[in-house]
């Protein structure tokens, strides 16, 4: 059956085997990684670039597996408007700089999108910050949803105090491409 989460296959504490008791279960089966990647191909078809993969899981349930993505739903939570916007590139992750550069999208990564389909709600803001990425094209947010379980990476848009925490983080650990804010 190949990959198991069982503690039967684990060892204990002092190192030494378990003893086998039972045949592997299909309900403990383990999968690789989906390793989400951004698609930078620009297309004017809906989900052109999007691939995603069914898995049935225990129960009949259903996991959407996003193998490429390249736009996610985006919530600006302080002027009350959520918009679907394409994701430019990572640029941080806390977990690793592996999956900024090679623009894995996981839940909490920080990313550029678009800010084209914000440009009408800039008069409801007065964060200036915001306003000046509106302006330059790319706004700074985070993915909340998992892509790898449900299909999707939708988040929301950076403001703040936390917009102000990755700036920082951005400016000293990020890539070049990034510090040039």
């Amino acid at each position: 059956m190949g990959i198991t989460r069982d503690r039967m296959y684990k060892r204990t504490k002092s190192g030494g085997a378990r003893p086998h008791w039972h045949k592997k279960r299909k309900s403990l089966l383990g999968r690789p990684a989906a390793r989400t990647r951004l698609v930078m191909k620009a297309t004017t078809k809906k989900r052109e670039g999007a691939k995603i993969s069914i898995i049935r899981c225990r129960g009949g349930n259903l996991k959407h597996r996003a193998l490429r993505l390249e736009a996610g739903s985006f919530a600006w939570g302080s002027a009350q408007v959520s918009h679907r916007a394409r994701i430019l590139s990572v640029v941080y992750n806390a977990t690793s700089n592996e999956l900024v550069r090679t623009n894995t999208l996981v839940k909490g990564a920080i990313v550029h999108i678009d800010a084209a389909p914000f440009q009408d709600a800039v008069g409801k803001s007065k964060d200036q910050t915001i306003i000046d990425q509106i302006n330059e094209g790319r706004i700074l947010a985070r993915i909340s949803s998992r892509p790898g379980q449900v299909g999707a990476a939708d988040g929301y848009v950076l403001e703040g105090p936390e917009l102000a925490f990755y700036q920082s983080k951005l400016q000293t650990k990020g890539p070049k491409a990034a510090r040039k804010q």
